[in-house]
């Protein structure tokens, strides 16, 4: 029997508010990325609850939580885990590593060398680990949610386009409004609200979730509206990288997964239009005289979907 999508969906995000106070868009925003089976990079400065989030979300759906906290020293077999010799069996074993979880957090991406950022690749796109020649499977859902400091931060380095490309959405917390800032200030000053957190839904709920989001119909016209906007930034002048099928697909599959959130079996141009720039300007590279020009992906993006004519 399917699980109804709009009370289970409602109850997660009720639970998330709880413990992110005054951020409904952007816990709505992680809600469409987790549902459509992808990933997600919180972009924010320290203190804003990235931390919280992504544990609140694991917990909510009574899944397993990792925490890997991304330093200079950090080395790809912490993450993914390696073959030690045990003395006592006489043999080899593998020692999972921290990707081995439902909600999986990398702390500070940025902070790390390119050459363990690329470590998540495979893990990201594939859902699985190699080691050795043998592939081990991650567990369903599998769902990474990466931090990121500016770049302007000390001792960050900046994600590499590949790495970029993998989440399907980036969202940006920001500052609480002084209402909300002065609620947290309440609401923690006993115990914190994460300590009364209890699970509303379990794992293979969200796997059904998942899968009702894939049944949303697409019309032809509106998946040519998200290959044409896809297709302009491919042509625009002031990018040095435009967007990849990685891109488009992304995109189809929130706006999949916003319509299903919003009560509908089908999505509409609208859809498309909301998730864009969350969905599309990350992947972005803007050439250099753009760059230094002060222009923005996410002002590209609102410059396309103005251009782009939308299907009636």
């Amino acid at each position: 029997m399917s699980v109804d999508f709009a009370a289970a969906v409602k109850k997660i995000e009720e639970n998330l508010g709880r413990v992110i106070r005054g951020k409904a868009e952007g816990i709505r925003l992680l809600m469409i990325s987790f549902l459509a089976g992808g990933h997600t990079l919180l972009e924010d400065v320290p203190g804003t609850g990235k931390t919280t989030l992504a544990k609140s979300l694991a917990r909510s759906i009574d899944g397993v939580f990792r925490r890997v906290q991304f330093t200079p020293d950090l080395l790809p077999a912490d993450i993914t885990g390696s073959t030690f010799y045990n003395p006592k069996e006489g043999q080899f074993e593998f020692r999972e590593g921290p990707v081995f979880a439902n909600v999986v957090l990398a702390d500070e991406i940025n902070r790390t060398s390119p050459r363990t950022q690329s470590a998540l690749l495979e893990v990201m796109s594939e859902k699985q680990v190699s080691v050795e020649g043998r592939r081990r499977d991650l567990p369903k859902p599998f769902f990474v949610i990466a931090t990121q400091n500016p770049s302007d931060f000390h001792g960050t380095y900046p994600l590499p386009e590949a790495q970029l490309d993998r989440f399907t959405a980036c969202v940006t917390l920001g500052y609480p409004d002084a209402a909300h800032e002065l609620e947290i200030l309440f609401s923690q000053n006993a115990a914190h609200p994460f300590d009364a957190l209890a699970p509303v839904l379990g794992c293979q709920d969200v796997i059904d979730l998942q899968e009702q989001v894939k049944a949303v119909r697409f019309d032809k016209a509106v998946a040519e509206y998200v290959v044409k906007i896809v297709e302009a930034t491919r042509a625009d002048g002031r990018l040095r990288l435009g967007l990849s099928p990685r891109g488009s697909l992304a995109l189809f599959r929130t706006a999949q997964a916003r319509a299903r959130i919003e009560g509908r079996e089908f999505v509409i141009p609208e859809d498309v239009r909301a998730l864009a720039v969350p969905v599309l300007a990350h992947r972005m590279v803007l050439d250099t005289k753009a760059k230094y020009g002060g222009l923005s992906p996410k002002k590209i993006v609102e410059e396309i979907l103005e251009k782009v004519p939308v299907p009636r």
